[in-house]
């Protein structure tokens, strides 16, 4: 009985269907095997039953993933062709078609919710969507796709390598490969800011400038602080988020520092100091006005951001359309076959 329900609520695909559902099945039941699978630290699948809540979180945030992977790609394309050899081009387009890839995994994901993909792509357009802080700031300088690559993907990988044992599985299983791409990047970022921070005087401070540009809002891609953060508690009940955004950001702050001193490099925090009792380095506080003023669209690029998006979709309209068609021909073409 339990499968049944779990199995036929899930296939309904709006939400109409699914509250019809829940008429006619025990959605008591359904949410006591719901309950079992998150005790047991097992996956719920998309023709799983699930509390609207937990749909409605996982949706947003999957989406909202999403959206920064496809956004995060317009800093880094900006600079392919200022890339200050081939090898340099050819690794950065590498790059940000990784980018593109997880954006496209994410969707998909997110799809599996029923949701559908456009109806993302216009909540994202029309801002009603929000995504990552940090891709509202500008690459100024070459050193900035050290800095971006660094500090940015770093922070990236602490964030969603936990995100790898999500409950949700099509988001746990395309966190797998995200996160091995990402510590590509991590690294990438890491050779350029190497070899500036070892180049001359003039490409050290370029490389410096870029930590002390993205240093604090990178930490604050974790989030807000834990009280102030009022999703956090049900996402970790559900077992959709496996640390706190304060954890996670005491965590990278613990794995930059000795980075920072292999690169040569400081990091803009004169609070910045090891805790002997805590095992922990102690850093200063950060700027959450400025977060808050991003989130809510006042960042210096947010405005840039959507109208390259806007005018990117717009674009491509005649590449859907052909893959549309051809979607349509292969399809009347294999009724035909079967029909013979």
């Amino acid at each position: 009985m339990t499968e049944n329900v779990t199995r036929l609520r899930g296939d309904a695909s709006s939400r109409e269907a699914r509250e019809a559902a829940d008429a006619v099945f025990d959605t008591e039941a359904a949410q006591a095997s719901f309950d079992a699978i998150i005790e047991q630290d097992s996956r719920i699948e998309p023709r799983d039953w699930m509390p609207e809540g937990y749909r409605k979180t996982l949706t947003r945030q999957i989406s909202q993933h999403a959206h920064s992977e496809i956004i995060g790609m317009q800093p880094e394309a900006n600079w392919i062709t200022r890339a200050p050899s081939l090898k340099r081009k050819a690794i950065l387009m590498a790059k940000v078609q990784d980018e593109a890839g997880h954006g496209l995994y994410l969707y998909s994901a997110a799809e599996t919710l029923g949701t559908p993909r456009d109806v993302m792509f216009e909540q994202l357009m029309s801002g009603k969507a929000k995504y990552s802080s940090i891709f509202n700031y500008p690459a100024r300088s070459w050193g900035d796709m050290g800095a971006i690559g660094w500090l940015v993907d770093g922070a990236a990988i602490c964030n969603q390598v936990p995100l790898c044992r999500a409950s949700y599985g099509p988001y746990g299983r395309a966190m797998v490969r995200i996160c091995k791409e990402e510590s590509f990047h991590q690294r990438q970022g890491w050779e350029i800011l190497y070899e500036l921070s070892h180049g001359t005087p003039e490409q050290k401070q370029m490389a410096q400038d870029s930590v002390n540009r993205f240093y604090g809002p990178a930490l604050q891609m974790f989030g807000p602080p834990d009280d102030e953060s009022p999703n956090s508690q049900q996402s970790t009940a559900w077992n959709i988020k496996r640390f706190s955004n304060d954890v996670l950001r005491q965590r990278f702050v613990d794995m930059i520092v000795p980075q920072a001193e292999a690169l040569g490099l400081t990091l803009p925090d004169p609070d910045l100091k090891w805790n002997e009792e805590r095992g922990h380095y102690d850093f200063g506080e950060l700027d959450w006005d400025e977060f808050f003023g991003v989130i809510k669209g006042n960042g210096p690029c947010n405005a840039q951001r959507l109208e390259r998006r806007i005018e990117a979709h717009e674009n491509g309209a005649w590449v859907r359309e052909a893959a549309a068609a051809y979607a349509r021909k292969q399809a009347e073409a294999a009724e035909a076959q079967v029909a013979s």
